[in-house]
């Protein structure tokens, strides 16, 4: 039972690790998650997906690259370059129009080079569902209290082991 029971308490810790690298250690490499909330981008992005986003300069952005833009303070967007604008009267100013691949139309607006966060690099699949529900209250309370299980867990089988085995020498065989 023993033996078993810490199997299983090694993988749930094994898949929290995991999940904490992919949530949070990226950001530690220079990578930005963020959860696609549309099915804009579909059939590349889905709703649901977790996106990481790497900072690219946007002087070297071509048509056809994904990017990731602010549309404002709260909203960030992550949609196909189809045309890169340059400044009329600026030649250190560019701007991008974008398309979702499955929208119809392209967007209504031009990003700014400023407003480019970066590139998308990879995706985890429905991970956005997960890192959207930690992020609020009722989310936060269930991760912590799961954190919580989880070390209760591994040590449990400690704090209840058998005394005997404990307190019994063990004779040597010759």
């Amino acid at each position: 039972f023993k033996k078993v029971w810490n199997g299983m308490t090694t993988v749930l810790v094994l898949m929290v690790a995991i999940l904490a690298v992919l949530l949070v250690g990226t950001r530690f490499i220079g990578l930005m998650p963020f959860t696609v909330l549309s099915g804009s981008m579909e059939p590349v992005y889905s709703a649901g997906d977790l996106i990481y986003v790497k900072e690219v300069d946007p002087f070297e952005l071509e048509e056809g690259t994904i990017i990731t833009f602010m549309l404002s303070e709260d909203t960030i967007a992550t949609h196909r370059i189809v045309e890169v604008v340059p400044d009329a009267e600026d030649d250190t100013v560019i701007r991008f129009k974008t398309k979702g691949d499955a929208n119809e139309s392209e967007d209504g607006g031009l990003v700014h080079y400023k407003n480019v966060v970066g590139s998308p690099i990879f995706s985890v699949p429905k991970l956005g569902y997960v890192a959207n529900f930690i992020q609020e209250p009722p989310g936060t309370y269930v991760a912590i209290a799961a954190g919580a299980l989880i070390l209760a867990l591994v040590f449990i089988p400690d704090l209840f082991g058998d005394d005997e085995e404990k307190s019994t020498p063990k004779k040597d065989v010759k």
